[in-house]
């Protein structure tokens, strides 16, 4: 079993910053992909990014390309997400996940990720 625990979620200004961080626990980790997704109100949820831990290989949804960085810490377990220049379309909660499967090339289909942390508020405000 794999327990995520999301931090750094909050309330900022429309052009301001936020890095939230995921750590993993529960197994070793040695070639999994972690991703982030959000959810806002009304609306589907929807993948934001993703990197695959033995390659570091990266995806972003077209929304996030130039704003948004993932990364991870590898001897942490932890990945982050880097997130500026916010916009108020950028409002949603925030959920990390992991897809133990995938090696290489992180997908971008939330059906792949098996594991889901609790989610973290993000509110961007114009």
């Amino acid at each position: 079993q794999v327990q995520l625990v999301e931090s750094g979620g909050g309330l900022v200004q429309a052009g301001g910053s936020l890095r939230l961080s995921c750590a993993a626990s529960g197994r070793t980790f040695s070639s999994i992909v972690m991703g982030w997704f959000r959810q806002a109100p009304g609306k589907e949820r929807e993948f934001v990014a993703a990197i695959s831990w033995k390659g570091g290989s990266t995806r972003y949804a077209d929304s996030v390309k130039g704003r948004f960085t993932i990364a991870r810490d590898s001897a942490k377990n932890t990945v982050y997400l880097a997130m500026n220049s916010l916009k108020p379309e950028d409002t949603a909660v925030y959920y990390c996940a992991v897809d133990p499967k995938t090696i290489w090339y992180p997908p971008i289909d939330s059906s792949g990720y098996d594991y889901w942390g609790q989610g973290t508020q993000v509110t961007v405000s114009s």
